[in-house]
């Protein structure tokens, strides 16, 4: 058998080439950047095909369809499933709240100290509105110093700034410094708890609730790892000022010099925040994120066996979430998506504009398979067309992703023929089978 010349198959390649750009283009032409690597478009393609071989003849046709084919046996090969060894886990894009990765996230569990992020949010809101000051002084009751686990190391009978008591929170993870903070501004742990859940309800922690400041263990004491990336979220994006103190890596009280508990911290590039947790019912666990090249990932993992464990399983689900997955301007609000034919107007087609920027977060093989089309109505819209009236459906799907269906709506307005211009027009469209 003889086997063609290494020229002769450049030639064919180049030739395959040019026709799926031709075909591509044609795609874009016909109506809006349509991915073709998924095998939902098949019937799509297919339909299209006939077309271009009914203009072009069968040979673009075939190379076309040997395209497609190595395309989808490319897009079939199998993904190795992730996983980890965390009981409750939750990875979130924090600009898109893309869900990269969860494991039994909205299962209720028990979050220790991570709970503090709670009493902080109170605080900085309180601070933020005026009703807290950083500088005032709050005095150390006996109950507080009293207080077992980690501390802040406070003197009974002493007066703490608030400032100082954030960053012993933060920081030293004190339960005597959360109590301190929650008498001095409620009058009582519990009452400062009320102020806790009512925030909680009112951010949309659907499924938390606290019966104490600290995480201290109780039964009650329940909250779910997509519970604690929304608060995570709501603190970085509602008190950017008091976020910067989670970096800080160490914090001095009372001559006691502790560092900070969070294991990513100077280790894991970009991680910036929040909080760890342990107790014997919850295990190990941690809310993090970290920040690479304007992205940020949140992460929340819990009931880890050790501290060992809980950072490196942090560190690998982080790497998951920035190797594995990208995010994907596809339109900026504003963007002309395609045109629509209007009946009986003044102009015979409209355009179609998006409202607002979309960001995709996917996985290079849900990008590959993304399909967008431009879902309109039967035949043309009638006029008159008003500026901003929704006529089409941008719909947007990839492999594991829920369909984005995106309103387009006019991009001018568009008035309504006289009436013997639509007699004219109606007329037109009886001979010629079109307007104008």
């Amino acid at each position: 058998m003889r086997f063609p010349s290494v020229a002769t198959l450049t030639m064919v390649i180049i030739w395959l080439w040019r026709c799926v750009a031709y075909f591509g283009h044609g795609i874009y032409r016909a109506g809006v950047r349509h991915s073709f690597r998924g095998a939902s478009d098949i019937l799509w393609m297919t339909k299209y095909l006939r077309f271009r071989q009914r203009r072009h003849g069968a040979l673009i046709s075939a190379a076309l369809l040997v395209a497609l084919s190595v395309a989808l046996m490319m897009s079939a090969s199998p993904a190795r499933a992730f996983d980890t060894s965390a009981a409750q886990v939750i990875m979130v894009d924090d600009i898109t709240g893309a869900v990269l990765f969860e494991k039994s996230s909205d299962s209720l569990m028990h979050p220790a100290s991570m709970s503090k992020l709670m009493t902080l949010y109170v605080t900085f809101g309180l601070i933020a509105e005026g009703q807290l000051s950083l500088d005032t002084e709050l005095s150390v009751s006996e109950r507080a110093w009293r207080m077992g686990g980690s501390r802040m190391f406070v003197d009974v009978g002493s007066r703490v700034s608030v400032r100082d008591l954030l960053r012993g929170i933060i920081i030293q993870s004190g339960n005597d410094a959360c109590v301190v903070l929650a008498e001095g501004i409620a009058g009582s742990e519990s009452e400062f708890v009320s102020l806790m859940n009512k925030k909680a309800t009112s951010i949309g922690l659907s499924s938390s609730n606290f019966m104490n400041v600290t995480g201290w263990p109780h039964p009650d004491h329940l909250t779910t790892a997509r519970d604690l990336a929304v608060l995570a979220h709501r603190i970085i994006h509602d008190f950017p000022q008091f976020y910067r103190i989670f970096e800080e890596k160490q914090f001095e009280h009372n001559d006691i010099t502790q560092a900070n508990r969070n294991p990513l911290l100077g280790k894991y590039h970009g991680a910036d925040g929040l909080k760890t947790g342990h107790t014997e019912a919850a295990g190990y666990g941690l809310t993090a994120s970290a920040l690479r090249d304007g992205r940020r990932i949140i992460l929340v993992a819990n009931g880890m066996t050790s501290s060992k464990q809980r950072s490196s399983e942090a560190e690998r689900l982080l790497d998951h979430g920035f190797q594995n997955f990208r995010n994907y301007d596809l339109f900026k609000a504003g963007d002309v998506i395609d045109e629509i034919d209007v009946w009986l107007g003044k102009d015979n087609a409209v355009p179609l504009v998006i409202d607002n920027d979309v960001t995709l977060t996917l996985s290079r093989t849900a990008r590959a398979g993304m399909v967008v089309r431009v879902l309109r109505p039967e035949g043309p819209v009638a006029a008159p067309v008003e500026t901003g009236q929704t006529v089409a459906n941008l719909n947007i799907a990839a492999p594991g992703m829920r369909t984005i269906n995106i309103p387009l709506k006019a991009g001018r307005s568009v008035e309504r023929l006289s009436g013997f211009g639509r007699i004219g027009a109606a007329f037109s469209y009886l001979i010629w089978g079109e307007q104008g």
